[in-house]
Protein backbone atom coordinates (compact mmCIF):
# COMPACT_ATOMS: atom_id res chain seq x y z
CA UNK A 1 0.00 0.00 0.00
CA UNK A 2 1.42 3.17 -1.17
CA UNK A 3 2.23 5.71 1.54
CA UNK A 4 -0.58 8.38 -0.28
CA UNK A 5 -3.06 5.66 -0.05
CA UNK A 6 -2.00 4.86 4.08
CA UNK A 7 -2.82 8.82 4.36
CA UNK A 8 -5.83 8.86 2.52
CA UNK A 9 -7.35 5.90 4.67
CA UNK A 10 -5.98 7.42 8.12
CA UNK A 11 -7.90 10.43 6.95
CA UNK A 12 -11.10 8.64 6.13
CA UNK A 13 -10.66 6.71 9.51
CA UNK A 14 -10.39 9.73 11.64
CA UNK A 15 -13.31 8.63 13.26
CA UNK A 16 -12.43 5.30 14.04
CA UNK A 17 -8.86 5.70 15.19
CA UNK A 18 -10.31 8.69 17.83
CA UNK A 19 -12.85 6.71 19.25
CA UNK A 20 -10.86 3.74 19.56
CA UNK A 21 -8.19 5.99 21.62
CA UNK A 22 -10.76 7.04 23.51
CA UNK A 23 -11.97 3.28 24.36
CA UNK A 24 -8.05 2.22 24.87
CA UNK A 25 -7.85 5.07 27.75
CA UNK A 26 -11.08 4.86 29.06
CA UNK A 27 -10.87 0.84 29.54
CA UNK A 28 -7.11 1.75 31.10
CA UNK A 29 -8.33 4.08 33.62
CA UNK A 30 -11.36 1.48 34.57
CA UNK A 31 -9.42 -1.22 35.16
CA UNK A 32 -6.90 0.91 37.32
CA UNK A 33 -10.05 1.78 39.28
CA UNK A 34 -11.14 -1.57 39.43
CA UNK A 35 -7.62 -2.85 40.71
CA UNK A 36 -7.53 -0.25 43.52
CA UNK A 37 -4.59 1.92 44.65
CA UNK A 38 -1.18 0.57 44.44
CA UNK A 39 1.62 0.69 47.00
CA UNK A 40 5.69 0.28 46.59
CA UNK A 41 8.87 0.19 48.65
CA UNK A 42 11.83 -0.34 47.46
CA UNK A 43 15.21 -1.36 49.12
CA UNK A 44 18.77 -2.01 47.40
CA UNK A 45 21.79 -5.07 48.20
CA UNK A 46 25.25 -4.75 47.99
CA UNK A 47 27.01 -7.68 47.18
CA UNK A 48 30.71 -8.20 48.04
CA UNK A 49 33.10 -10.73 48.26
CA UNK A 50 35.52 -11.27 51.83
CA UNK A 51 39.12 -12.09 52.25
CA UNK A 52 40.85 -10.21 49.56
CA UNK A 53 44.07 -9.38 50.60
CA UNK A 54 45.77 -7.87 47.82
CA UNK A 55 44.45 -6.00 45.30
CA UNK A 56 44.74 -8.45 42.96
CA UNK A 57 42.46 -10.61 44.95
CA UNK A 58 40.49 -7.46 45.70
CA UNK A 59 39.51 -7.01 41.47
CA UNK A 60 39.02 -10.91 41.31
CA UNK A 61 36.70 -10.88 44.15
CA UNK A 62 34.86 -8.00 42.37
CA UNK A 63 34.76 -9.52 39.10
CA UNK A 64 33.69 -12.71 40.89
CA UNK A 65 30.51 -10.72 42.91
CA UNK A 66 29.18 -9.01 39.41
CA UNK A 67 29.29 -12.77 38.09
CA UNK A 68 27.30 -13.86 40.83
CA UNK A 69 25.09 -10.75 40.80
CA UNK A 70 22.62 -12.20 38.20
CA UNK A 71 22.04 -15.21 39.77
CA UNK A 72 21.04 -13.29 43.16
CA UNK A 73 18.30 -11.41 41.07
CA UNK A 74 16.72 -14.77 40.71
CA UNK A 75 16.60 -15.78 43.83
CA UNK A 76 14.72 -12.99 44.80
CA UNK A 77 11.88 -13.66 43.03
CA UNK A 78 12.06 -17.45 44.02
CA UNK A 79 9.77 -19.56 45.93
CA UNK A 80 12.43 -20.56 49.03
CA UNK A 81 12.82 -16.73 49.87
CA UNK A 82 8.80 -15.92 48.97
CA UNK A 83 8.21 -18.84 52.06
CA UNK A 84 10.89 -17.45 54.12
CA UNK A 85 8.66 -14.23 54.16
CA UNK A 86 5.80 -15.71 54.70
CA UNK A 87 6.92 -17.20 57.76
CA UNK A 88 8.24 -13.76 59.00
CA UNK A 89 5.27 -11.66 58.41
CA UNK A 90 2.16 -11.19 60.74
CA UNK A 91 -0.23 -11.16 57.66
CA UNK A 92 -1.81 -13.56 56.05
CA UNK A 93 -0.67 -14.08 52.10
CA UNK A 94 0.37 -16.82 50.18
CA UNK A 95 4.01 -17.73 48.59
CA UNK A 96 2.82 -16.48 45.22
CA UNK A 97 1.74 -13.47 46.17
CA UNK A 98 5.09 -12.23 47.44
CA UNK A 99 6.63 -13.38 44.28
CA UNK A 100 4.19 -11.33 42.28
CA UNK A 101 5.09 -8.38 44.64
CA UNK A 102 8.82 -8.83 44.34
CA UNK A 103 10.73 -7.65 41.36
CA UNK A 104 14.50 -7.24 41.22
CA UNK A 105 16.83 -5.45 39.08
CA UNK A 106 20.55 -5.33 38.63
CA UNK A 107 22.63 -2.32 37.80
CA UNK A 108 24.76 -3.00 34.88
CA UNK A 109 28.43 -2.68 35.65
CA UNK A 110 28.09 -2.99 39.51
CA UNK A 111 27.42 -5.52 42.12
CA UNK A 112 24.23 -3.50 43.04
CA UNK A 113 20.78 -5.16 42.87
CA UNK A 114 17.72 -2.95 43.13
CA UNK A 115 14.19 -4.02 44.49
CA UNK A 116 10.54 -3.27 44.22
CA UNK A 117 7.91 -4.95 46.08
CA UNK A 118 4.41 -3.21 44.80
CA UNK A 119 1.20 -4.38 46.71
CA UNK A 120 -2.18 -2.73 47.11
CA UNK A 121 -1.88 -2.82 51.13
CA UNK A 122 0.64 -0.62 52.39
CA UNK A 123 1.07 -2.57 55.61
CA UNK A 124 1.47 -5.89 53.59
CA UNK A 125 4.59 -3.90 51.34
CA UNK A 126 5.93 -2.79 54.54
CA UNK A 127 5.97 -5.75 56.10
CA UNK A 128 7.74 -8.19 52.51
CA UNK A 129 10.08 -4.97 52.32
CA UNK A 130 11.11 -5.59 56.13
CA UNK A 131 11.09 -9.57 55.81
CA UNK A 132 13.26 -9.77 52.54
CA UNK A 133 15.84 -7.33 53.92
CA UNK A 134 16.17 -9.90 56.46
CA UNK A 135 15.70 -13.21 55.20
CA UNK A 136 17.72 -12.66 51.46
CA UNK A 137 21.14 -12.01 53.42
CA UNK A 138 20.38 -15.22 55.95
CA UNK A 139 19.95 -17.03 52.43
CA UNK A 140 22.48 -16.05 50.67
CA UNK A 141 24.65 -16.99 53.37
CA UNK A 142 23.37 -20.57 53.59
CA UNK A 143 23.82 -20.83 50.25
CA UNK A 144 27.53 -19.48 49.83
CA UNK A 145 29.03 -21.28 53.18
CA UNK A 146 30.46 -25.00 52.97
CA UNK A 147 31.26 -27.43 55.39
CA UNK A 148 35.11 -26.88 54.88
CA UNK A 149 35.03 -23.06 54.17
CA UNK A 150 33.03 -20.44 55.38
CA UNK A 151 30.93 -18.03 52.89
CA UNK A 152 33.31 -16.39 50.43
CA UNK A 153 30.24 -13.57 49.30
CA UNK A 154 28.25 -11.36 51.38
CA UNK A 155 25.05 -9.48 50.44
CA UNK A 156 23.98 -6.47 52.73
CA UNK A 157 21.56 -3.67 52.51
CA UNK A 158 22.83 0.16 51.56
CA UNK A 159 19.92 1.78 53.50
CA UNK A 160 16.79 0.44 55.45
CA UNK A 161 13.87 -0.11 52.86
CA UNK A 162 11.66 3.04 51.77
CA UNK A 163 8.22 4.34 53.52
CA UNK A 164 5.35 2.46 50.97
CA UNK A 165 4.24 4.97 48.91
CA UNK A 166 1.24 5.47 46.60
CA UNK A 167 2.15 4.84 43.06
CA UNK A 168 0.66 6.77 40.28
CA UNK A 169 -0.12 4.09 37.98
CA UNK A 170 -3.60 5.47 36.60
CA UNK A 171 -1.40 8.01 34.58
CA UNK A 172 1.22 5.52 33.21
CA UNK A 173 -2.26 2.95 32.64
CA UNK A 174 -4.05 5.96 31.01
CA UNK A 175 -1.01 6.66 28.79
CA UNK A 176 -0.31 2.77 27.79
CA UNK A 177 -4.21 2.30 26.97
CA UNK A 178 -4.28 6.02 24.81
CA UNK A 179 -1.23 4.63 22.31
CA UNK A 180 -2.96 0.65 22.43
CA UNK A 181 -5.97 2.28 21.21
CA UNK A 182 -4.59 4.61 18.57
CA UNK A 183 -2.39 1.81 16.86
CA UNK A 184 -5.39 -0.08 17.12
CA UNK A 185 -7.48 2.74 15.31
CA UNK A 186 -4.59 2.78 13.10
CA UNK A 187 -4.83 -1.32 11.96
CA UNK A 188 -8.65 -0.76 11.54
CA UNK A 189 -8.49 1.93 9.47
CA UNK A 190 -6.18 0.53 6.95
CA UNK A 191 -7.46 -2.49 6.98
CA UNK A 192 -11.18 -1.17 6.35
CA UNK A 193 -9.41 0.89 3.35
CA UNK A 194 -7.56 -2.37 2.21
CA UNK A 195 -10.67 -4.08 1.77
CA UNK A 196 -13.09 -1.29 0.64
CA UNK A 197 -14.52 -1.80 -2.95
CA UNK A 198 -16.10 1.21 -3.15
CA UNK A 199 -15.24 3.85 -5.84
CA UNK A 200 -13.17 6.70 -4.77
CA UNK A 201 -11.29 7.73 -8.03
CA UNK A 202 -11.64 9.22 -10.83
CA UNK A 203 -9.34 7.37 -13.10
CA UNK A 204 -10.91 4.56 -11.35
CA UNK A 205 -14.56 4.87 -12.73
CA UNK A 206 -13.46 5.96 -16.17
CA UNK A 207 -11.74 2.83 -16.51
CA UNK A 208 -14.21 0.36 -14.91
CA UNK A 209 -16.84 2.32 -17.02
CA UNK A 210 -14.95 3.36 -20.31
CA UNK A 211 -16.44 6.38 -20.36
CA UNK A 212 -15.24 9.96 -18.73
CA UNK A 213 -15.97 11.52 -15.52
CA UNK A 214 -18.22 14.24 -16.78
CA UNK A 215 -19.19 16.01 -13.75
CA UNK A 216 -18.42 16.10 -10.24
CA UNK A 217 -20.99 16.60 -7.56
CA UNK A 218 -20.15 17.76 -3.65
CA UNK A 219 -21.66 16.96 -0.56
CA UNK A 220 -24.11 19.94 -0.05
CA UNK A 221 -26.50 19.67 3.00
CA UNK A 222 -29.22 21.55 0.93
CA UNK A 223 -29.72 19.22 -1.38
CA UNK A 224 -29.99 16.73 1.54
CA UNK A 225 -32.97 18.59 3.78
CA UNK A 226 -36.49 17.59 3.49
CA UNK A 227 -35.74 14.11 1.82
CA UNK A 228 -33.96 15.99 -0.69
CA UNK A 229 -36.16 18.12 -1.93
CA UNK A 230 -34.21 21.37 -1.10
CA UNK A 231 -31.70 23.50 -2.94
CA UNK A 232 -28.40 23.40 -3.26
CA UNK A 233 -26.42 26.25 -0.06
CA UNK A 234 -23.26 25.98 -1.89
CA UNK A 235 -22.62 28.32 -4.86
CA UNK A 236 -19.79 25.31 -6.14
CA UNK A 237 -22.64 23.09 -6.15
CA UNK A 238 -24.56 25.37 -8.38
CA UNK A 239 -21.27 25.60 -10.38
CA UNK A 240 -20.60 21.69 -10.55
CA UNK A 241 -24.00 21.45 -12.39
CA UNK A 242 -23.51 24.47 -14.33
CA UNK A 243 -19.73 22.80 -15.65
CA UNK A 244 -22.16 19.22 -16.36
CA UNK A 245 -24.47 21.07 -18.52
CA UNK A 246 -22.02 22.99 -20.21
CA UNK A 247 -19.90 19.41 -21.10
CA UNK A 248 -22.99 17.85 -22.31
CA UNK A 249 -23.98 20.69 -24.57
CA UNK A 250 -20.25 20.35 -26.28
CA UNK A 251 -20.16 16.61 -25.47
CA UNK A 252 -20.16 15.68 -29.33
CA UNK A 253 -20.61 18.83 -31.47
CA UNK A 254 -21.23 16.71 -34.66
CA UNK A 255 -23.87 14.39 -33.18
CA UNK A 256 -25.04 16.37 -29.72
CA UNK A 257 -27.63 14.26 -27.40
CA UNK A 258 -30.72 15.79 -27.13
CA UNK A 259 -32.53 12.41 -25.21
CA UNK A 260 -30.39 11.84 -22.37
CA UNK A 261 -31.41 8.91 -19.94
CA UNK A 262 -30.04 9.47 -16.30
CA UNK A 263 -29.59 6.32 -14.15
CA UNK A 264 -27.79 4.81 -10.97
CA UNK A 265 -26.46 1.69 -10.21
CA UNK A 266 -28.44 1.08 -7.13
CA UNK A 267 -30.72 3.52 -5.70
CA UNK A 268 -29.91 6.13 -3.61
CA UNK A 269 -26.76 7.72 -5.49
CA UNK A 270 -28.37 11.32 -6.65
CA UNK A 271 -29.50 10.21 -9.55
CA UNK A 272 -32.86 12.34 -9.36
CA UNK A 273 -31.18 14.91 -7.73
CA UNK A 274 -28.76 15.29 -10.63
CA UNK A 275 -31.57 14.87 -13.50
CA UNK A 276 -33.53 17.82 -11.34
CA UNK A 277 -30.30 20.34 -11.06
CA UNK A 278 -28.99 19.93 -14.69
CA UNK A 279 -32.34 20.72 -16.31
CA UNK A 280 -32.38 23.74 -13.95
CA UNK A 281 -28.73 24.64 -15.17
CA UNK A 282 -29.67 23.93 -18.65
CA UNK A 283 -33.09 26.44 -18.52
CA UNK A 284 -30.68 29.04 -17.07
CA UNK A 285 -28.55 28.86 -20.05
CA UNK A 286 -31.62 30.06 -22.36
CA UNK A 287 -31.88 25.84 -23.55
CA UNK A 288 -35.81 24.36 -23.65
CA UNK A 289 -35.66 21.39 -21.39
CA UNK A 290 -38.36 18.81 -20.30
CA UNK A 291 -37.92 16.18 -17.75
CA UNK A 292 -39.61 13.08 -17.98
CA UNK A 293 -40.39 11.17 -14.32
CA UNK A 294 -40.06 7.61 -16.44
CA UNK A 295 -39.13 5.88 -12.64
CA UNK A 296 -42.69 4.50 -12.61
CA UNK A 297 -41.89 2.30 -9.33
CA UNK A 298 -41.04 5.01 -6.96
CA UNK A 299 -41.39 8.50 -8.95
CA UNK A 300 -39.68 11.28 -6.78
CA UNK A 301 -39.28 14.13 -9.43
CA UNK A 302 -42.61 15.96 -8.72
CA UNK A 303 -42.35 15.72 -5.13
CA UNK A 304 -39.10 17.27 -5.20
CA UNK A 305 -40.20 19.83 -6.91
CA UNK A 306 -43.42 20.22 -5.52
CA UNK A 307 -45.75 19.93 -8.37
CA UNK A 308 -48.62 18.19 -8.43
CA UNK A 309 -49.20 14.68 -9.10
CA UNK A 310 -51.81 12.75 -11.30
CA UNK A 311 -52.09 11.71 -14.74
CA UNK A 312 -49.08 11.11 -16.25
CA UNK A 313 -46.41 9.48 -18.44
CA UNK A 314 -48.53 5.99 -18.15
CA UNK A 315 -51.80 8.28 -19.10
CA UNK A 316 -50.08 9.05 -22.28
CA UNK A 317 -48.78 6.28 -23.22
CA UNK A 318 -52.23 4.57 -22.98
CA UNK A 319 -53.55 7.05 -25.25
CA UNK A 320 -55.78 8.39 -22.57
CA UNK A 321 -54.50 11.84 -22.72
CA UNK A 322 -52.29 14.49 -24.87
CA UNK A 323 -48.91 15.23 -23.82
CA UNK A 324 -50.28 18.77 -23.08
CA UNK A 325 -52.65 17.79 -20.30
CA UNK A 326 -49.68 16.23 -18.28
CA UNK A 327 -47.22 18.29 -18.58
CA UNK A 328 -46.07 21.28 -15.96
CA UNK A 329 -43.89 24.19 -16.26
CA UNK A 330 -41.31 23.67 -13.03
CA UNK A 331 -39.23 26.53 -13.76
CA UNK A 332 -39.38 29.20 -16.75
CA UNK A 333 -37.81 27.02 -19.71
CA UNK A 334 -38.23 24.15 -17.62
CA UNK A 335 -41.25 21.54 -17.92
CA UNK A 336 -42.12 18.15 -16.43
CA UNK A 337 -43.90 15.40 -17.25
CA UNK A 338 -44.68 13.58 -14.53
CA UNK A 339 -44.96 9.51 -13.74
CA UNK A 340 -48.57 8.87 -13.64
CA UNK A 341 -50.28 5.90 -11.93
CA UNK A 342 -47.98 2.49 -11.55
CA UNK A 343 -48.62 0.04 -14.31
CA UNK A 344 -48.26 -3.19 -13.82
CA UNK A 345 -45.81 -4.03 -15.55
CA UNK A 346 -43.34 -0.56 -15.99
CA UNK A 347 -40.79 -2.46 -18.44
CA UNK A 348 -43.19 -3.39 -20.85
CA UNK A 349 -44.67 -0.19 -20.89
CA UNK A 350 -41.57 1.92 -20.94
CA UNK A 351 -39.87 -0.51 -24.31
CA UNK A 352 -43.22 -0.03 -26.32
CA UNK A 353 -43.79 1.91 -29.32
CA UNK A 354 -45.53 4.33 -27.75
CA UNK A 355 -42.43 5.28 -25.70
CA UNK A 356 -40.57 5.86 -28.71
CA UNK A 357 -43.11 8.02 -30.70
CA UNK A 358 -43.46 10.07 -27.27
CA UNK A 359 -39.72 10.36 -26.97
CA UNK A 360 -39.57 11.25 -30.65
CA UNK A 361 -42.14 14.08 -30.62
CA UNK A 362 -40.49 15.78 -27.26
CA UNK A 363 -37.19 15.16 -29.32
CA UNK A 364 -38.91 17.53 -31.72
CA UNK A 365 -40.21 20.81 -29.56
CA UNK A 366 -37.25 20.79 -26.92
CA UNK A 367 -33.65 21.24 -27.16
CA UNK A 368 -32.95 18.71 -24.51
CA UNK A 369 -35.08 15.98 -22.85
CA UNK A 370 -33.72 14.30 -19.51
CA UNK A 371 -35.26 10.67 -18.59
CA UNK A 372 -35.00 9.90 -14.95
CA UNK A 373 -35.42 6.29 -14.77
CA UNK A 374 -35.28 3.55 -12.04
CA UNK A 375 -31.54 1.88 -10.86
CA UNK A 376 -30.16 -0.52 -13.34
CA UNK A 377 -29.49 -3.56 -11.40
CA UNK A 378 -32.39 -4.06 -9.19
CA UNK A 379 -34.81 -4.04 -12.28
CA UNK A 380 -34.76 -4.01 -15.92
CA UNK A 381 -37.05 -0.54 -16.73
CA UNK A 382 -34.18 1.75 -17.60
CA UNK A 383 -32.10 -1.34 -19.57
CA UNK A 384 -35.46 -0.94 -22.11
CA UNK A 385 -35.06 2.86 -22.02
CA UNK A 386 -31.47 2.69 -22.64
CA UNK A 387 -31.91 1.77 -26.14
CA UNK A 388 -33.84 4.18 -27.14
CA UNK A 389 -32.37 7.43 -25.85
CA UNK A 390 -29.77 9.50 -27.20
CA UNK A 391 -27.02 8.64 -24.57
CA UNK A 392 -27.15 7.96 -20.84
CA UNK A 393 -25.56 9.57 -17.48
CA UNK A 394 -24.67 7.07 -14.99
CA UNK A 395 -24.76 8.47 -11.45
CA UNK A 396 -21.98 7.25 -8.69
CA UNK A 397 -22.15 7.83 -5.40
CA UNK A 398 -18.42 8.70 -4.02
CA UNK A 399 -17.49 5.97 -1.37
CA UNK A 400 -20.77 3.99 -2.09
CA UNK A 401 -21.31 2.42 -5.05
CA UNK A 402 -19.05 -0.70 -5.15
CA UNK A 403 -16.42 -1.19 -8.42
CA UNK A 404 -19.03 -4.72 -9.21
CA UNK A 405 -21.62 -2.50 -9.09
CA UNK A 406 -20.53 -0.03 -11.65
CA UNK A 407 -18.95 -2.47 -14.15
CA UNK A 408 -22.28 -4.82 -14.17
CA UNK A 409 -23.85 -1.37 -14.65
CA UNK A 410 -21.90 -0.58 -17.85
CA UNK A 411 -22.05 -4.12 -18.67
CA UNK A 412 -25.81 -4.35 -18.85
CA UNK A 413 -25.59 -1.17 -20.62
CA UNK A 414 -23.49 -2.61 -23.20
CA UNK A 415 -25.43 -5.61 -23.47
CA UNK A 416 -28.21 -3.21 -25.23
CA UNK A 417 -26.30 -1.02 -27.47
CA UNK A 418 -26.67 1.92 -25.11
CA UNK A 419 -24.29 4.88 -25.40
CA UNK A 420 -22.95 6.06 -22.19
CA UNK A 421 -22.47 9.60 -22.26
CA UNK A 422 -20.31 10.06 -18.94
CA UNK A 423 -20.22 9.44 -15.32
CA UNK A 424 -21.35 11.65 -12.71
CA UNK A 425 -19.96 11.40 -9.34
CA UNK A 426 -22.55 12.53 -6.60
CA UNK A 427 -22.16 13.18 -3.02
CA UNK A 428 -18.36 14.18 -2.88
CA UNK A 429 -17.22 15.10 0.42
CA UNK A 430 -15.72 18.63 0.69
CA UNK A 431 -12.26 16.91 2.56
CA UNK A 432 -11.67 14.00 -0.12
CA UNK A 433 -8.23 13.77 -1.84
CA UNK A 434 -10.47 14.15 -5.00
CA UNK A 435 -12.71 17.55 -3.59
CA UNK A 436 -8.65 18.39 -2.67
CA UNK A 437 -7.88 18.09 -6.47
CA UNK A 438 -10.45 20.51 -8.11
CA UNK A 439 -9.76 23.11 -5.71
CA UNK A 440 -12.86 22.90 -3.47
CA UNK A 441 -13.33 25.98 -1.10
CA UNK A 442 -11.61 28.19 -3.54
CA UNK A 443 -13.54 31.31 -3.52
CA UNK A 444 -13.93 33.09 -6.90
CA UNK A 445 -16.75 34.89 -6.27
CA UNK A 446 -17.64 38.44 -8.04
CA UNK A 447 -14.75 41.19 -6.86
CA UNK A 448 -17.14 43.87 -5.17
CA UNK A 449 -18.85 45.33 -8.33
CA UNK A 450 -22.25 45.53 -7.82
CA UNK A 451 -24.24 42.87 -10.08
CA UNK A 452 -26.51 44.21 -12.74
CA UNK A 453 -28.70 41.85 -15.13
CA UNK A 454 -28.10 43.84 -18.70
CA UNK A 455 -31.35 43.01 -19.78
CA UNK A 456 -32.84 45.30 -17.21
CA UNK A 457 -30.42 47.69 -16.72
CA UNK A 458 -31.88 50.75 -16.91
CA UNK A 459 -35.36 49.86 -17.07
CA UNK A 460 -36.20 52.02 -14.35
CA UNK A 461 -35.45 55.27 -15.78
CA UNK A 462 -37.46 54.18 -18.93
CA UNK A 463 -40.30 53.16 -16.76
CA UNK A 464 -40.55 56.24 -15.16
CA UNK A 465 -40.70 58.66 -18.56
CA UNK A 466 -37.15 59.08 -18.26
CA UNK A 467 -35.64 59.91 -21.01
CA UNK A 468 -33.62 57.10 -23.27
CA UNK A 469 -29.27 57.61 -23.26
CA UNK A 470 -27.75 57.65 -26.48
CA UNK A 471 -27.35 54.51 -27.75
CA UNK A 472 -29.79 52.62 -26.45
CA UNK A 473 -31.06 50.14 -28.85
CA UNK A 474 -35.03 49.10 -29.22
CA UNK A 475 -36.68 45.98 -27.99
CA UNK A 476 -39.42 44.07 -29.35
CA UNK A 477 -41.84 45.62 -26.93
CA UNK A 478 -41.20 49.00 -28.64
CA UNK A 479 -42.14 47.38 -32.22
CA UNK A 480 -45.24 48.11 -33.62
CA UNK A 481 -45.78 44.51 -34.05
CA UNK A 482 -43.70 41.37 -33.62
CA UNK A 483 -40.71 42.23 -35.60
CA UNK A 484 -41.75 45.59 -37.01
CA UNK A 485 -38.93 48.06 -37.46
CA UNK A 486 -38.77 50.63 -34.67
CA UNK A 487 -37.13 54.02 -35.24
CA UNK A 488 -35.50 52.74 -38.31
CA UNK A 489 -34.00 50.02 -36.60
CA UNK A 490 -35.38 46.78 -37.64
CA UNK A 491 -35.61 44.00 -34.69
CA UNK A 492 -34.97 40.54 -35.94
CA UNK A 493 -37.08 37.59 -34.83
CA UNK A 494 -34.61 35.10 -34.72
CA UNK A 495 -32.04 36.58 -33.61
CA UNK A 496 -33.39 39.66 -30.55
CA UNK A 497 -31.23 42.21 -29.39
CA UNK A 498 -29.98 43.15 -25.94
CA UNK A 499 -33.12 43.76 -23.81
CA UNK A 500 -35.51 42.04 -25.48
CA UNK A 501 -37.94 39.90 -24.00
CA UNK A 502 -37.57 36.04 -25.22
CA UNK A 503 -40.74 35.24 -27.31
CA UNK A 504 -42.96 32.66 -25.44
CA UNK A 505 -42.56 28.98 -25.89
CA UNK A 506 -45.26 27.61 -27.86
CA UNK A 507 -47.84 24.84 -26.25
CA UNK A 508 -47.51 20.99 -27.02
CA UNK A 509 -51.19 21.68 -27.69
CA UNK A 510 -52.59 21.58 -31.42
CA UNK A 511 -54.51 24.57 -32.54
CA UNK A 512 -57.88 21.80 -33.05
CA UNK A 513 -58.75 20.66 -29.82
CA UNK A 514 -60.43 17.15 -29.27
CA UNK A 515 -58.49 15.34 -32.39
CA UNK A 516 -55.56 14.05 -32.92
CA UNK A 517 -52.10 15.75 -34.01
CA UNK A 518 -51.26 15.22 -37.16
CA UNK A 519 -47.71 15.73 -36.77
CA UNK A 520 -47.76 13.78 -33.56
CA UNK A 521 -50.42 10.77 -33.59
CA UNK A 522 -50.58 12.05 -29.60
CA UNK A 523 -54.41 12.90 -28.73
CA UNK A 524 -54.36 16.70 -27.56
CA UNK A 525 -57.17 17.41 -25.88
CA UNK A 526 -60.47 15.45 -25.25
CA UNK A 527 -63.06 15.96 -22.28
CA UNK A 528 -61.75 13.07 -19.94
CA UNK A 529 -58.08 14.49 -20.57
CA UNK A 530 -59.33 18.19 -19.62
CA UNK A 531 -60.90 17.48 -17.08
CA UNK A 532 -57.87 15.28 -15.82
CA UNK A 533 -55.37 17.90 -16.42
CA UNK A 534 -56.69 21.07 -15.92
CA UNK A 535 -55.94 21.24 -12.26
CA UNK A 536 -52.42 20.67 -13.45
CA UNK A 537 -51.84 23.40 -15.98
CA UNK A 538 -50.20 26.45 -14.30
CA UNK A 539 -50.80 30.03 -14.95
CA UNK A 540 -47.92 30.43 -17.12
CA UNK A 541 -48.47 27.75 -19.25
CA UNK A 542 -52.03 28.92 -20.01
CA UNK A 543 -51.05 32.53 -20.59
CA UNK A 544 -48.69 30.72 -23.36
CA UNK A 545 -51.62 29.48 -25.14
CA UNK A 546 -53.46 32.32 -25.01
CA UNK A 547 -50.66 34.35 -25.89
CA UNK A 548 -49.57 32.31 -29.08
CA UNK A 549 -52.80 31.80 -30.86
CA UNK A 550 -53.02 34.22 -33.78
CA UNK A 551 -55.96 35.47 -35.77
CA UNK A 552 -56.62 31.58 -37.39
CA UNK A 553 -56.11 29.74 -34.52
CA UNK A 554 -52.28 28.41 -35.98
CA UNK A 555 -49.59 28.39 -33.58
CA UNK A 556 -46.17 29.25 -34.49
CA UNK A 557 -43.82 26.39 -35.03
CA UNK A 558 -41.69 25.82 -31.55
CA UNK A 559 -38.36 24.48 -33.53
CA UNK A 560 -35.81 26.91 -34.43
Amino acid sequence: MEPRAVWSALKRGWVIIVLAAVLGNSAAAGITYLLGPSYSSTLQFFVKTTGSATTSDAFQGAQYAEQRVASYTELLTGAELAQRVVDEVDVAITPERVQSDIDATTVTGTVLIDVTITDGSADVVAQIAAAVADQFPQQIAELETTEDDPATVMVSTTDDPSPPVAADVLLRNTGFGLVMGLLIGVVIAVTRALLDRSVRDKDQVEALVGAPVTGTVFRDGGLERDRGRGRPTSSRTTESYRQLAASLQYLDVDNPPKVMLVVSSVPAEGKTTTVVELARALAESGARVVVVEADLRRPRVVEHLDLVGGPGLTNVLAGKVGIADVTQVAEPGMDVIGSGPTPPHPGRLLGSEQMVAFLAHLRDHYDFVLVDAAPLLPVADSRRLAALVDGVLLTVRFGRTTADQLTEASTALSSVGARILGVVLTMVPPNSDLAQALAYGEDYGYDGAPVVDPATEGDDDLEGGGRAMPGDRPTAADADGWGAPVGGVPVDKGDQQVGAPVPPRPSLRGPDSGRTGAATGWPTDSSSARDAGSGRRTAVADAQRSGLRGAGGQQPDRRR
